[in-house]
């Protein structure tokens, strides 16, 4: 299991955080995703998944839930 947190810049509300979690929920191999909304400024997405995720994944994904990723994902 691998563990992804990454900061996402525009997020606002629930529905945001629900859109985060479908798209990113979706990738092949994620089992949890968790949001740590900031309204005011980059919120925490973290990321458990059985396979590894590329750069490419989050961007795409988060891209389609209408928000972008404030640096590269770090994995632990």
């Amino acid at each position: 299991m691998t563990n992804y947190t990454v900061n996402v810049s525009g997020m606002t509300c629930d529905h945001c955080v629900r859109a985060v979690k479908e798209e990113l929920g979706g990738l092949r191999g994620v089992t949890e995703v968790g949001v740590e909304l900031n309204p005011e400024g980059d919120s925490v997405v973290t990321v458990s998944s059985s396979v590894e995720l590329a750069e490419a994944d989050f961007s795409a994904a988060l891209d389609e839930a209408g928000y972008a990723m404030v640096g590269a994902p770090q994995a632990s």
